[in-house]
C-alpha cells in the first residue's frame, strides 16, 4: 500500500457516523467509522436496525484468496471490476490479494479509484467526453506511476480522444476492444474494421496502442463452443496487429477479457496464446467474484464447471424483520427496492433469527418487492411470526452493493469487525 493510498483509507475509518448510512446503531452517531468498529458490536444485540446489509468476513476473504489462488495457476494477471462494489476498501484488498490493477468503466469511477491511491486502471470503455479525457491527462502528466489503459472501438472515438488530449505530456494507452458479435454490445465488428482503429491510434501523438481486449459475456447465445471461438477471435487480433508491427517499442502486450461467468475459457484460450514479438500480459477482469452471491452468479459461476479449482462463496446477506403477518399464507418484511438487488433475481429467504437461535427459512420465499417492503409467502410448514428477523440472500453484487453507502463486515457469530465505504 502506497502512503497516499493509506492516508486516504485513513479518512474513511476517521468519517462520522450519522443518518446517512442506513442499519447501523442509532447510538452511533457521531463516532468515527474506526471507533465503531474498535467496539466490536454484534450484528443482532448490537442496535443495528432493520433492513441491514452485511457482508461475511470469513467467505470475503475466502473468494479475495481463491480468485488470488486461481490467477496465479493459470498465469493470468488479474484486474478485477471495480464497479461491482465501488469500494476502495475492497480495492485495497484485491490488490494485496495480487490484482494488477483495477478495471472501471466511466470516469467518475476512475476519479474515485484515483482519490484512494489506485496506481493501474483499466478503462473497459471507450472514452470520449472531453472534460474526463483532459482529466485524466492530468492525473498521467502529474503521476509518473499512475497507468490507465482504454478501450478504443472507432475511428471517431479515436478522433474526438487525440482532440482532447492535444498538449498532454504523456500519451494514453489504449486497446482495440473487439466486439463479441454482431448484435453485441460495445466493440469494433470486425478484423478489418480493428485495423482502422489501429490505424488512426498510430496517426496520433496522444495515444498508444498496447494491446486488444473484449467482453465475452456478450457473445450471443453464450455457451463454451462460442465463447471459445471468440476468444481466439480475439487471440488471432493480437497476434495479426504484433506481425504487422503495431506493438513496436512496447515492453509488453496486452490481452485482456474476462467476466465472471466464462472466465475458465479465458484461462484455457488465453494459455495457447502463441510466442509474440513482447511478452503478454494476459489480464482477466472478473469483478463479482468479491461478494459472489445466491442467485445469479451462483448458477453461472465456471467454478460450476470446474469443482476442483474450488468455490466461491456467498457473502452478501440482507438482514430484515417481519413487520406484518396478515393470514398464515402471507407476510411482509421491511426491506424492498430500496435496499435489495432485483434487476436479475428476486432475493431469497434462507434463514430465520428468533430469540438468538437461526433456522432455515423452511417454507418462506420472496415473491414480490415494493419500494420498502418484502412480499413472502408462507406454506404451513413456515413458523413466521412479528418481529422475526429473516436473512435473505441476494442476487447481481453489482446492484446490491450500490444501495448501501456503509456495509458492515460481520464474522460468523455476529461481531462485526469492519464498514465499508461505497461510492456510487
Amino acid at each position: 500500500m502506497t502512503a497516499d493510498s493509506a492516508q486516504s483509507l485513513a479518512r474513511l475509518a476517521a468519517e462520522r457516523v450519522d443518518h446517512r448510512f442506513k442499519g447501523l446503531p442509532p447510538d452511533a452517531d457521531g463516532l468515527t467509522v474506526a471507533e465503531l468498529a474498535g467496539q466490536r458490536r454484534n450484528l443482532f444485540t448490537g442496535g443495528f436496525a432493520t433492513p441491514v446489509l452485511a457482508l461475511s468476513a470469513e467467505r470475503l476473504e475466502h473468494n479475495l484468496r481463491l480468485m488470488e489462488t486461481y490467477a496465479a495457476r493459470h498465469g493470468l494477471a488479474f484486474a478485477p471490476h471495480g464497479k461491482t462494489s465501488m469500494a476502495p476498501q475492497l480495492f485495497q484488498r484485491q490488490i494485496e490479494h495480487g490484482a494488477w490493477g483495477i478495471t472501471l468503466a466511466v470516469p467518475h469511477q476512475v476519479r474515485v479509484a484515483r482519490a484512494f491511491g489506485t496506481r493501474r486502471v483499466f478503462l473497459a470503455n471507450e472514452l470520449v467526453d472531453g472534460a474526463a479525457l483532459r482529466w485524466i491527462a492530468a492525473e498521467l502528466d502529474a503521476d509518473p506511476d499512475f497507468e490507465l489503459v482504454c478501450y478504443v472501438d472507432s475511428v471517431r472515438g479515436v478522433e474526438l480522444m487525440d482532440a482532447a488530449l492535444q498538449g498532454a505530456t504523456r500519451p494514453v494507452d489504449v486497446v482495440v476492444e473487439l466486439a463479441a458479435g454482431e448484435g453485441a454490445r460495445t466493440g469494433v465488428r470486425t478484423e478489418s474494421e480493428c485495423a482502422a482503429v489501429a490505424d488512426a491510434v498510430a496517426g496520433t501523438l496522444t495515444l498508444r496502442l498496447v494491446g486488444v481486449a473484449g467482453y465475452e459475456g456478450e457473445v450471443p447465445k453464450a455457451d463454451t463452443e462460442r465463447v471459445t471461438a471468440w476468444l481466439r477471435r480475439l487471440v488471432a487480433l493480437a497476434a495479426d496487429f504484433d506481425k504487422a508491427g503495431r506493438f513496436a517499442g512496447l515492453d509488453e502486450i496486452i490481452v485482456s477479457a474476462g467476466g465472471s461467468a466464462w472466465f475458465d475459457a479465458v484461462a484455457e484460450v488465453f494459455a495457447e496464446i502463441p510466442q509474440l514479438s513482447l511478452p503478454v500480459l494476459k489480464l482477466l477482469r472478473s469483478g463479482a467474484y468479491v461478494s459472489h452471491d445466491d442467485g445469479h452468479y451462483r448458477k453461472l459461476t465456471p467454478f460450476n464447471r470446474v469443482p476442483e479449482e474450488g468455490a466461491l462463496e456467498p457473502a452478501f446477506r440482507l438482514w430484515t424483520q417481519v413487520v406484518s403477518r396478515p393470514s398464515a399464507e402471507q407476510a411482509f418484511v421491511n426491506a424492498g427496492k430500496r435496499d435489495a438487488a432485483y434487476d436479475l433475481d428476486l432475493p431469497f429467504a434462507q434463514v430465520i433469527r428468533r430469540d438468538g437461535a437461526e433456522r432455515p427459512a423452511t417454507g418462506v420465499s420472496v415473491t414480490a418487492l415494493s419500494d420498502q417492503h418484502a412480499w413472502l409467502a408462507t406454506t404451513p410448514e413456515a413458523d413466521l411470526e412479528v418481529g422475526d428477523w429473516v436473512g435473505l440472500g441476494l442476487s447481481h453484487p453489482c446492484t446490491s452493493f450500490d444501495k448501501w453507502q456503509l456495509i458492515p463486515v460481520a464474522e460468523a457469530d455476529g461481531t462485526v469487525v469492519d464498514y465499508v465505504r461505497t461510492f456510487f
